[in-house]
């Protein structure tokens, strides 16, 4: 035998006659669940992916300002470990040589016939050539020319390129390294399309790479200006020291996004229907088991709530269950 569970609906009709509200009300005689409008303080949060990869301005290119060939090679190895100041190669140039021979040479006429813009023109073009401000310092005090001459590193890093081998001649166009410094580093951060109009309110960022328990933390640097349209995500860049460098290039990143804290309006989300374009709660009226649809504006904060932007007040009783029998109650009696 089966059971059937009679729910009595009454349409109240007191837009004029008893409540001074801008609806009528729905009595229910059935238990209804109720929740209270209330204040929370949170921060909105959201979780995205991303790829650790090494900053443009911190990736230099190595090029001689000259032909040459390459007598000695130090930095011998693909992703050795360079300092600032570290030779890099001694190389062997008959332009650099002759201009090294110039310089001298105008050391010793200059002390015999002052002639400073001279001597400051062969100065300058040996450092437009790129010779090293101590090897040209070793020509004014030992009056003496080097053959060779030494490449070396502009700054610390990883060799991340190496195109060149002892014994090879090269040219200005030539790329000989590249060096990378990984002091500090970008996350890349995947967002789709839909979490881009939120991407302004977020304001903290933490960052923990796959492997290494350590929780970086990230500032926000640049949304970039297109997006994928293969997946529809746009990218997102975070910048993050890496002084303890266990961050590389290369590595899959979790990427924890937040607001800073804030006073909300909320209601459960099983509080509220949308009907007709518009969000509607049930109010309770001073009248026991009457309840007033109100026309509401929320937005989504989370997966359980919705954010009050107008409507509802505080303290505010709202029905929290049988939302879809009230709406077809309030449907049938044309209340909206």
């Amino acid at each position: 035998m089966k059971t059937i569970l009679t729910f009595l609906l009454i349409p109240v009709l007191s837009l004029s006659q008893e409540h001074n509200s801008s609806f009528p009300t729905i009595e229910q005689l059935f238990s209804v669940k109720t929740v209270k409008v209330k204040k929370i303080t949170s921060a909105k949060e959201q979780i995205n992916y991303g790829y650790i990869v090494a900053e443009d301005s911190r990736k230099i290119d190595i090029h001689a300002w000259f032909s040459g060939y390459i007598t000695k090679l130090f930095a011998d190895t693909l992703y050795k470990k360079v300092e600032k100041g570290d030779a890099l190669a001694h190389v062997y140039s008959p332009e650099v040589y002759k201009s090294k021979q110039d310089y001298l040479h105008s050391l010793e006429f200059n002390e015999k016939h002052p002639s400073p813009q001279m001597l400051q023109s062969a100065k300058t073009k040996l450092r437009l050539l790129g010779v090293h401000d101590e090897e040209i310092k070793r020509i004014d005090t030992k009056r003496k020319v080097d053959t060779f001459t030494t490449i070396y590193a502009p700054q610390s890093g990883w060799i991340f390129e190496k195109n060149i081998n002892e014994g090879a001649s090269f040219s200005p166009q030539k790329k000989l390294f590249q060096i990378v410094n990984l002091d500090k580093v970008w996350v890349e951060v995947k967002l789709y399309q839909d979490e881009i109009e939120n991407l302004p309110l977020l304001t903290h960022f933490s960052v923990k790479a796959k492997g290494i328990s350590k929780t970086y933390t990230a500032q926000k640097n640049l949304l970039y200006p297109e997006l994928d349209p293969k997946e529809a995500t746009a990218t997102l860049r975070l910048q993050l020291d890496n002084d303890d460098m266990l961050l590389k290039p290369g590595m899959y990143a979790k990427v924890y996004a937040s607001a800073d804290t804030k006073s909300r309006l909320v209601i459960p989300r099983t509080a509220a229907i949308r009907k007709n374009g518009l969000w509607y709660a049930f109010l309770a009226t001073e009248f026991k088991g009457e309840y007033e649809p109100m026309v509401i504006q929320v937005k989504p904060l989370d997966a359980k709530h919705y954010e009050i932007i107008k409507g509802l007040n505080e303290g505010d009783t709202l029905v929290d269950n049988a939302l879809f029998m009230m709406d077809s109650d309030a449907q049938i009696n044309g209340i909206y």
